[in-house]
């Protein structure tokens, strides 16, 4: 079970003005379980994303990109995401069931192949059974729903043991303005991207240039930081829909009270979104934060922080409640920042000072922090003590079942 978290009900998740879903049960890759899902969206609706950095990335990923950037603003109609098989490390015939997938469900909406963005999640390197996802395509557009989120992040799942949902409301120029998302992942998962899905959607009305630009504003406040394994994985895809139906005046200025506003909502559901991810990592036991500060720069703060979460020894350590921390000590060593004074460092676990002056603190007693341990929530906090800058990292503990559960994925 997931460390603190619960999938939101049905009637927690806000509908969004222009956007509809629907979702069936296609038998991509295991019969009797919803694995095809439909975004149907609104003419006139702009559409940004986020993509993976793996250089092997997916047959969809690469038609993404393809189609947001060659559409006209405001041209995207539909996406179509699937689970179970990747479409990954398929070459040329992954491409082609991609557009396959693209032409059919083009076909079924009267728009063109160009206006669909489709995904996939699953297993890699093995064959989308295209003909069965085509297959499924109707009923997905039966069921299409303003209501229909809550299916969606069931239908988006792979190893995830829940479904992964969050909404926020806010007031822009005297309108309700609704902002729901969903997400997937729990293995595989590191930024730039984790190994996720997410979809926002809002439906304010926001310019192109700041929908680019928040998409990758809540991305890096949320999906990139957060790490399971440290594997980046072929298919990860964030993407932001601003349907624009809420009627409020359209947003063009970062500097307005609007935009702040949209953005403080859009930033709180995909972080929400991004902790759930890692309170469900594979097999994880505890939720665990890592507060890096006193740097020169976010990103050395960073830095520090994932070579702390990525540490197989301290991810261990953390599982077995073990206050074995001068692992952490060694990982902030290991982190690559080749001018650390180690002396002017501190490091906390919880509210607990361990380490200070190059070694140990004189008041830290290891019973103290066996207790905090032994919490399913733990917050570790370093001090570099070489400038004012800070960054925040979010991952889990390694268990036994981390190594089951990836063990018979292909099960």
């Amino acid at each position: 079970m997931p460390v603190n978290y619960s999938t939101p009900s049905p009637d927690q998740l806000l509908p969004v003005a222009g956007i509809r879903l629907g979702v069936a049960s296609a038998g991509i890759r295991k019969a009797n379980r919803r694995d095809l899902t439909l975004l149907e969206l609104a003419p006139g609706s702009r559409v940004a994303g986020v993509f993976t950095q793996n250089r092997f990335c997916a047959a969809p990923v690469q038609l993404c990109r393809k189609h947001l950037g060659s559409g006209a603003i405001g041209s995207i109609r539909a996406l179509i995401i699937n689970t179970g098989i990747a479409n990954a490390g398929t070459g040329e015939s992954g491409l082609a069931a991609a557009r396959k997938t693209c032409t059919a469900l083009a076909s079924l909406l009267a728009i063109s192949e160009s206006q669909v963005l489709p995904f996939s999640t699953g297993v890699i390197m093995e064959a989308l059974p295209v003909d069965r996802l085509v297959a499924g395509l109707p009923a997905c557009q039966a069921a299409l729903s303003a209501d229909g989120w809550h299916d969606a992040a069931h239908a988006i799942m792979t190893t995830d043991t829940v479904a992964k949902a969050a909404s926020r409301s806010v007031n822009i120029d005297g309108r309700k303005i609704a902002v729901t998302g969903i997400s997937k992942g729990a293995g595989m998962i590191e930024p730039n991207m984790a190994t996720m899905l997410g979809f926002v959607a809002t439906d304010a009305a926001v310019s192109q240039d700041l929908l680019e630009r928040l998409v990758q504003e809540a991305a890096d406040e949320s999906f990139n930081c957060i790490t399971v394994d440290g594997d980046t994985s072929t298919n990860d895809s964030f993407v932001l829909i601003a349907s624009g139906a809420a009627g409020n005046e359209e947003i063009k200025d970062a500097a307005s009270a609007g935009y702040v506003a949209l953005s403080q909502a859009v930033v709180a559901v995909a972080r929400e979104l991004a902790q759930a991810i890692v309170r469900d990592g594979e097999g994880a036991t505890k939720f665990i934060e890592i507060k890096v500060g006193g740097g020169n720069s976010p990103e050395e703060c960073r830095q520090v922080g994932y070579a702390i979460a990525h540490s197989p020894l301290v991810k261990t350590a953390f599982f077995a409640s073990d206050p074995n921390l001068g692992r952490i000590l060694a990982a902030i060593g290991n982190a690559g920042i080749e001018d650390l004074d180690v002396t002017r460092v501190k490091l906390w676990l919880g509210d607990i000072l361990v380490s200070e002056n190059g070694g140990r603190s004189p008041g830290y007693r290891e019973e103290d922090a066996s207790r905090v341990m032994a919490a399913a929530e733990i917050i570790v906090q370093v001090d570099l003590g070489r400038g004012s800058r800070e960054s925040r990292i979010w991952t889990c503990d390694l268990s036994y079942d981390y190594v089951k559960i990836n063990a018979d994925y292909r099960s």
